[in-house]
């Protein structure tokens, strides 16, 4: 299986949608070790790398689609890129899409971007991450 235009807009909802909880956002803050009180508190906001954490979730779906035959030790996570409706806080239901948006191939190596989309699950838009990975097929 090769990866082509073909698949372009496929779309991959996570399982389930996440609930954001303050303890979350404040174990997040402190694994990356940012102490702004901005992430602790009855009124936590995440911080903005937050946001790739519960799109992980939907990048999971696509990485197991069979049909693209994605291996993960042939994978280099390359540019990403968030933009933001609102802060993502304590409290939200959060669920996640990703869609792949470009495909291309040089030689072995096949480049695929993705959006993922984050939004409550009323359907409010929360935030819109851009993500560039490459596969290598070579002796697959």
């Amino acid at each position: 299986m090769t990866i082509d235009a073909t698949m372009v807009g496929r779309s991959y909802a996570a399982a389930e949608s996440y609930q954001v909880g303050r303890e979350k956002i404040r174990e997040f803050a402190d694994a990356i070790g940012d102490p702004n009180p901005a992430y602790r508190g009855a009124d936590a906001v995440a911080p903005p790398t937050f946001a790739f954490m519960l799109g992980s979730r939907a990048l999971e779906q696509l990485l197991s689609d069979e049909e693209l035959g994605l291996r993960l030790d042939r994978i280099v996570h390359g540019a990403q890129k968030f933009s933001y409706t609102r802060p993502i806080k304590a409290g939200d239901d959060i669920a996640a899409t990703a869609t792949i948006t470009t495909v291309r191939k040089a030689g072995d190596v096949e480049v695929i971007m993705y959006e993922t989309a984050l939004t409550t699950v009323d359907g409010e838009p929360i935030a819109t991450s851009t993500s560039t990975i490459s596969h290598n097929r070579a002796g697959a």
